[in-house]
């Protein structure tokens, strides 16, 4: 369940508050029990680490090199110009 982050319009008043993503949003401030209580941007706070398939798949390390066979499959045929649209 996500944590978002509130600030009320009003008083100024800062929250976090767990909701489900298909819950509306929180209106009232718990502070002033005014109907100014705004859902604010912030940045995710999860972090990928470990060597599943992040680390190997999408990190941006090198990739693995192509044996031979696999370079000449994906090569263009002869009828094909270096322009074509289907390489």
């Amino acid at each position: 369940m996500p944590i978002y982050d509130y600030q009320c319009t009003s008083c100024g008043f800062k929250k976090e508050v767990m909701r489900k993503v298909n819950e509306p949003s929180v209106t009232f401030c718990p502070a002033c029990s005014k109907e100014s209580f705004a859902k604010q941007v912030s940045a995710p706070t999860f972090q990928l680490n470990g060597t599943g398939w992040y680390a190997t798949d999408f990190k941006g390390g090198p990739s693995k090199p192509q044996s031979q066979a696999e370079t000449k499959s994906e090569a263009a045929p002869a009828a094909c110009g270096t322009g074509c649209a289907c390489h």
